[in-house]
């Protein structure tokens, strides 16, 4: 007899495994279908350097993914998921030896700053104090929404550009480049509008749920996720590339975890061209270059706060900060990019051989550069790590299109899905009051070009799973 599922989930990134465990726990049949020879699209974990180093391929530290609403409803700690928290979820080195830190702690963070301590508070504690509703309502797509103030006084502020906010709220230039930091994770420039939304839903993640990493690697997130779909009975096949809805078995619903343009030559029969237009047009952006290191010793900074964080920015001041990202808009890489740390081994003992550790770090670059920035990176984490070169035992580089051959959804090395300029963080991956939906009533888009955009938080594949299960899976 041939295979009948409830639905096919093409793509085993997080997002289409998020919404494969959120039709599971509904009691539907999924089957998963992955082109790759292992699941986990941006949650890889391997060994890359030498034996026993385990490094993330992509994504590392994971903010959204402690707070999101998925990892509420699914509870994966049963099935091998451990959130493993740094004592400092970030620190943001300077030139003259100091570092501002980001607690997960609120107080903690506040305690640290001196004057700019009431303006920190006053710009975070008032959605503190109601984070779960604001993760409900900003983790999604554009609606109506149900706390109508607390989302008023939210859009007001995430609106606004990284540096129109900073500059408002901040006076101290160190408050300002470690909040221009976090903001930078939307790989556009800082003045553009909508920026000042990824400093302030990373903050409040941190304060919320911390900045932790899975332990034993990323790799945990997506092979508990699968655990939890063979559970109940749901099938997970890699190596198994679909180009055509022809070759899939019979299901009610089919859901994408893939970029609009590849849903667009897939499904090209079962949606109207008008459709498959607007997916063309969707844009990607930036790429990123990306070293891991094995290493004899903990990266040897020069403030100790750095030693306690499991991130590390690096980019000194505000100016240069801003000047970097400028750089890549222009097609350019900057001789000081700003580079983002990540030193799991300092948290988790599983990630290399006892007293040895594990670096991590990419920067920006222009989409699909295959530019070699090594030398860059170093030389970066020298200036505030002397003697950073004489610890480093093995590398791995990969730019930004060996990235996109590693995970093709990762379109020139973008990892965030899609450009993240205003409009498009607004409408993913087009104008629709309902972006998970497609005109084809069986057919649902769940990857990370639909809102809420990048970052391992499975918010995308639960939105669609719920499109999904209100109406043909009903």
């Amino acid at each position: 007899m041939p295979e009948r599922w409830d639905a096919i989930v093409v793509g085993a990134g997080p997002n289409g495994l998020a919404a494969a465990c959120t039709l599971a726990h509904a009691g539907r049949s999924v089957l998963v279908l992955e082109a790759a020879a292992r699941p986990g699209g941006g949650t890889r974990t391997e060994e890359i350097t030498e034996r026993g180093f385990k490094h993330d391929i992509c994504s590392a530290i994971h903010p959204m993914g402690a707070a999101s609403p998925f990892f509420r409803t699914i509870d994966l700690r049963p099935y091998g998921l451990e959130w493993v928290h740094p004592e400092l979820a970030l620190a943001h080195p300077f030139d003259d030896g100091s570092a501002m830190q980001l607690h997960h702690s609120l107080d903690a963070t506040v305690d640290a700053m001196g004057d700019d301590g009431k303006h920190w508070r006053r710009l975070f504690q008032p959605f503190l104090d109601h984070t779960d509703a604001l993760l409900d309502e900003t983790l999604g797509p554009l609606r109506i929404p149900r706390r109508m103030m607390l989302m008023a006084r939210f859009g007001l502020r995430a609106l606004r550009s990284a540096e129109g906010l900073t500059r408002a709220m901040f006076g101290n230039p160190k408050t300002r480049a470690m909040f221009g930091g976090i903001s930078a994770h939307a790989l556009v420039p800082l003045h553009s509008f909508g920026t000042a939304s990824f400093g302030l839903m990373l903050i409040l993640a941190g304060h919320k749920a911390g900045w932790p990493a899975a332990r034993g690697g990323s790799i945990a997130i997506s092979d508990a996720m699968i655990a939890y779909l063979r559970e109940r009975g749901c099938e997970v096949r890699t190596e198994h590339r679909v180009t055509s809805l022809r070759e899939l078995p019979e299901s009610k619903a089919v859901l994408f975890d893939l970029g609009p343009h590849q849903v667009a030559r897939v499904a090209a029969d079962a949606l109207p061209l008008r459709y498959r237009n607007a997916l063309l047009r969707w844009r990607y952006g930036p790429g990123v270059f990306k070293v891991d290191w094995a290493l004899d010793e903990p990266i040897p900074w020069k403030n100790e706060a750095c030693r306690r964080a499991g991130t590390v920015h690096l980019a000194n001041t505000w100016e240069e900060l801003a000047e970097t990202e400028r750089a890549v808009s222009r097609g350019e890489v900057s001789e000081r990019p700003f580079v983002l740390v990540a030193q799991q081994s300092l948290f988790d003992d599983t990630r290399a051989p006892k007293g040895k550790h594990t670096g991590w770090a990419y920067i920006h670059v222009p989409h699909g550069s295959t530019i070699d920035a090594t030398e860059r990176i170093e030389s970066q984490i020298e200036r505030f790590a002397p003697g950073f070169r004489d610890v480093v035992r093995a590398r791995h580089v990969i730019d930004a299109r060996a990235l996109e051959a590693h995970d093709e959804n990762m379109i020139g090395g973008d990892i965030g899905g899609g450009a993240n300029d205003l409009w498009q963080l607004v409408w993913r991956p087009m104008v629709r009051w309902d972006p998970y939906t497609t005109p084809n009533p069986s057919l649902f888009l769940c990857s990370s070009s639909t809102p809420p955009g990048g970052g391992v938080h499975g918010m995308c594949g639960w939105h669609a799973a719920q499109r999904a299960l209100r109406g043909v899976l009903r």
